[in-house]
């Protein structure tokens, strides 16, 4: 009996590790967020979208929530690609990325959003607590950011 509890643990944690595994939510750390900027700024300017950089990792709970929020909601997720390019970039203490994050401003936790303009320029900077409803984000409070930050005319389907 204890064999099988042993093994079903085993088996847990490493359904937990699969599920954290690099690159599950698009974090690289061994992407260069400089490259993913150049692309991200040819696709907004070719499709009159601007840039969300969300700054996270799949080691982040809250990035998880966001990812899964996102994709769930269909009055979040139909503007959030309609509006906007997105660049993951990752974080964390061995892969800071502060060559790249060093020009725009401190971040106070993960994840966290940084608004450009078609042209790679900062608009904003989104602390993502501040979209937060209870253990998930609020649909109202973040329509109404991608509404405040879209460009000002209607962009073109990717």
């Amino acid at each position: 009996m204890r064999s099988c509890s042993a093994a079903l643990m085993l088996l847990a944690l490493l359904a937990v590790s699969l599920a954290a595994a690099p690159g599950s939510l698009g974090y690289d750390p061994e992407a260069d967020p400089a490259a993913g900027l150049r692309a991200a700024t040819e696709e907004a300017q070719a499709s009159g979208r601007r840039i969300l950089v969300v700054v996270g990792g799949d080691w982040c709970s809250w990035c998880h929530t966001l990812d899964r929020f996102v994709k769930g909601n269909e009055a979040v997720h139909e503007p959030w690609n309609r509006a906007y390019v997105t660049l993951k970039v990752h974080w964390d203490r061995e892969h800071p990325n502060e060559a790249f994050l060093g020009r725009y401003p401190a971040i106070e936790g993960y994840p966290h959003i940084f608004v450009l303009d078609g042209d790679g320029a900062l608009l904003h900077s989104q602390d993502t607590g501040e979209l937060e409803d209870g253990d998930s984000y609020s649909p109202d409070l973040v329509t109404a950011f991608l509404r405040r930050w879209a460009p000002p005319t209607p962009a073109r389907k990717p």
